[in-house]
């Protein structure tokens, strides 16, 4: 694993994408009319990076057949007032309004937002549930689940801005309770840690078999502060975990989120953008090691746009998954670029271009 050097905990682990430096990169598509489920991006609009709908249908517009995306909590679009635990309800009205304009067709064939991932405090308890049913009703028919992001570490110089974050939530019984409310209204729960943790997630997820979770980004494998120096000794420890977490039934895994800082590479330094060919290498070891596990079925490549555009276009990275796939079969191809986010998330989709 490459390195950055020591950071702070005041260091943004993504920065604001650089379209210029980007486009100094360019390449055909692979594999072209592959169906692909993008089961993992955010919408935002903040003072100094936008990313709506125009620049997501561009993202997509670069070549690969994108048919559907689901879109992931990122306390954007929060309500500005009421109750503080219904403010979040906002999130998923925005994301909602963003699927009813894809839905138009005016924004090209792919339907964005056609899976709403939302954010409730699960620390509420048994008051979750009446958040997550504004939610449901927000969603229009689109909402599937919810974030309720935990990642935390002791090294400072790790967790960026996630550093308020508080130690062991997963084992929180408040928490536990909130998350017994998920399951009862059909909800799957997406789980952002860092890789330290899984084996409290795997904890929770024995203690409720019956409720669909989703590790995002590999599990959080990470590159920086006390952990860059011990690459090999972290990808072990991380491994075992992936491979314990595996045995839990009711776990997916979403294969991606490795372009963001946290996992130590250092593209964004580089004069060129890298190439497919240099991502699959880099994330070959940690995406096949999933895969191995979990199997293509409870695999989905996601694209985490835009954080994980900080290092490389759109294009590229689905180019370094195809790149990656390809030892697949075409059934398990199909799964890890489609199949097996439609299924978890309940999407009813296209599978070409029209």
């Amino acid at each position: 694993m490459a390195t950055v050097g020591k950071l702070t905990s005041k260091t943004i682990l993504f920065d604001h994408p650089r379209q210029e430096w980007l486009s100094l990169r360019s390449e055909e598509i692979i594999d072209p009319n592959r169906p692909i489920v993008d089961p993992h991006h955010h919408l935002w609009s903040h003072r100094a990076s936008r990313y709506l709908i125009e620049e997501i249908c561009a993202d997509i517009a670069s070549g690969h057949n994108v048919v559907g995306t689901v879109y992931v909590e990122c306390s954007s679009m929060y309500r500005a007032s009421g109750p503080e635990e219904y403010r979040p309800v906002g999130e998923v009205e925005f994301a909602n309004g963003i699927a009813a304009m894809s839905a138009s067709g005016n924004y090209g064939p792919a339907l964005i937002c056609a899976g709403i991932v939302g954010h409730v405090n699960l620390l509420l308890g048994e008051r979750a549930v009446s958040v997550l049913e504004a939610e449901i009703a927000a969603g229009n028919g689109r909402f599937r689940g919810i974030r309720h992001s935990t990642n935390w570490d002791d090294d400072l110089n790790v967790p960026g801005i996630y550093v308020n974050r508080s130690k062991g939530l997963l084992l929180d019984p408040v928490f536990r309770t909130g998350f017994a409310q998920l399951a009862p209204l059909d909800l799957s729960f997406d789980a952002w840690l860092f890789h330290p943790q899984i084996g409290e997630l795997a904890d929770l997820a024995r203690a409720f078999p019956n409720t669909k979770i989703v590790l995002d980004h590999c599990g959080g494998p990470i590159g920086v502060g006390s952990y860059a120096a011990l690459s090999a000794e972290t990808f072990a420890v991380w491994k075992a975990a992936i491979q314990d977490l595996s045995k839990c039934s009711n776990v997916v895994v979403k294969l991606g989120g490795l372009a963001m800082r946290l996992f130590g590479s250092n593209f964004h330094q580089q004069p060129k953008p890298p190439s497919s060919e240099q991502l699959a290498a880099a994330w070959r070891p940690f995406i096949e090691t999933c895969i191995d596990a979990f199997g293509p079925d409870r695999c989905m490549f996601e694209s985490n746009f835009p954080p994980d555009n900080d290092q490389c276009s759109y294009q590229v990275l689905f180019n370094a998954f195809k790149r990656i796939a390809a030892q697949y079969s075409d059934d398990e191809t199909n799964a890890l670029f489609a199949g097996t986010a439609a299924s978890f998330y309940k999407l009813h989709l296209p599978e070409r271009r029209t």
